[in-house]
């Protein structure tokens, strides 16, 4: 098995609010897509070569501070996407924590939703 994890779903009570944190704080822009009533908005990526994962809001989907944590790729700079998490309704509770040499950083935030979530940098 070469790719252990193959999809994520962050829970949102608010998807257009949860919607605006990831981008602000991620400097993306999300597909919006619906599946049995289910609403979702999903993290660009390269399904071919990389994991994929939204942000979900309906039945059954509630954020959490419990729990597993899932780390979400922060870009080349980790310090920057931190320095947006207060900006968007978040808040960071671990620092940025380096991690061994060639790994690069993480920390844990909060988002908009109540959802405990780890950022990674592999730059640091």
């Amino acid at each position: 098995m070469t790719q252990p994890i193959t999809w994520f779903e962050i829970p949102a009570l608010d998807l257009k609010r949860a919607k605006a944190f990831y981008e602000h704080v991620l400097g993306i822009q999300f597909k919006d897509d619906t599946m049995d009533g289910t609403n979702l908005a999903i993290f660009p990526c390269d399904r071919e070569h990389a994991t994929g994962g939204c942000v979900v809001q309906g039945p059954g989907y509630a954020p959490s501070r419990d729990g597993a944590v899932l780390y979400v790729n922060a870009g080349e700079s980790l310090d920057a996407a931190l320095s947006r998490v207060p900006a968007a309704g978040g808040e960071i509770t671990l620092p940025k924590t380096a991690l061994p040499p060639g790994m690069g950083a993480y920390a844990h935030i909060i988002d908009s939703e109540g959802n405990r979530v780890g950022l990674h940098s592999a730059r640091g």
